[in-house]
């Protein structure tokens, strides 16, 4: 072969041009993260403040009898209150981002918010889960004893199923979705940090 036909792949390969991130576009993507946070917290908040208000009218209006009634009513608002008191510890995290930081910035924010998210979508949400639906099971009670045994039976199996699909269908896509996009994140702003460096 003649030798003024070779390829040197090592000299192209020093010779390409590195695509970086567009810096705007970044913004724009953080911006847009930061408003949606923003948006599903709030959202969050009436949610479950509202369903709370609504049970405890329930409690009042209809005056159970029961005692587990009773119970099943406070450890279903309790649940609701602490997931929410929890959830809104990212509310500082999530205003704090603003157009002013450096990359570096940007990139330890996201990470700290990645954690709490963490937090909140395993530990906190175990708890709030389970004492649902202890709450609500205890709450049901009352109302099915006067059921008869399939009637009752059937109450319950669609509550639980319904538990059970929000715990092991719906939950996870969530958080799939929810990590996918800070990853996404933390991605770009780790390239660009690492492209500042060279």
């Amino acid at each position: 072969m003649d030798n003024d036909n070779t390829i040197d792949f090592k000299d192209l390969w020093k010779k390409q041009t590195v695509s970086q991130p567009d810096m705007k576009d970044l913004l724009v993507r953080l911006s847009k993260f930061k408003k949606t946070a923003l948006r599903c917290l709030w959202l969050t908040n009436i949610t479950l403040l509202a369903t709370s208000a609504f049970i405890a009218f329930i409690w009042i209006y209809y005056q159970p009898q029961f005692i587990s009634t009773k119970i099943g009513i406070v450890i279903t608002i309790l649940a609701m209150v602490v997931y929410v008191f929890v959830y809104n510890k990212l509310l500082n995290d999530y205003r704090n981002i603003d157009s002013t930081q450096t990359n570096q910035e940007y990139l330890q924010k996201l990470i700290l918010i990645k954690k709490k998210q963490q937090f909140l979508q395993t530990k906190m949400m175990t708890f709030y889960f389970l004492f649902l639906t202890i709450g609500i099971c205890l709450y049901m009670y009352e109302y099915a004893s006067r059921m008869s045994v399939l009637a009752a039976s059937l109450t319950y199996g669609i509550t639980l199923f319904w538990m059970l699909f929000n715990w092991f269908y719906l939950r996870p896509k969530q958080i799939k979705k929810q990590q996918d996009k800070i990853n996404g994140l933390i991605g770009k702003f780790e390239e660009v940090n690492r492209q500042l460096e060279l």
